[in-house]
């Protein structure tokens, strides 16, 4: 699976981004994507995690009430919308995938990423 993710870029505190992530190389049926975000070498925190028919959905709490996650899947896409952005969101946010049906919040079970898109909330 090969992942692109686009969006990005910088917004103010209570503002609003959408990021995207299109897969290729797979039949984008049967699969796990989730979103996930890096700050300043930390680990990879798990923002989100959905199935690619999006039926199941999955959130951290951190998240919660201000992200959704959703799917084209005539586009092989994902979204991620990002709305009461705050300080502590900014990160590189990375998309993943896998295959299964169970929403893993670990970044461990995910093999497949694509690259990296800065998301900065400026205060």
């Amino acid at each position: 699976v090969q992942l692109q993710a686009s969006g990005g870029g910088l917004v103010q505190v209570g503002g609003s981004m959408g990021l995207s992530c299109q897969a290729s190389g797979r039949t984008f049926r049967g699969e796990i994507m989730g979103w996930f975000r890096q700050n300043s070498g930390k680990e990879h925190e798990f923002v989100a995690a959905q199935t690619t028919n999006g039926r199941s959905t999955r959130y951290a709490e951190s998240v919660k009430g201000r992200f959704t996650m959703s799917s084209d899947s005539a586009k092989k896409t994902v979204y991620l919308q990002m709305n009461g952005l705050k300080p502590e969101d900014t990160a590189v946010y990375y998309c993943a995938a896998r295959d299964g049906s169970v929403l893993y919040t670990s970044s461990d079970q995910y093999p497949w990423w694509g690259q990296g898109t800065l998301v900065t909330v400026s205060s």
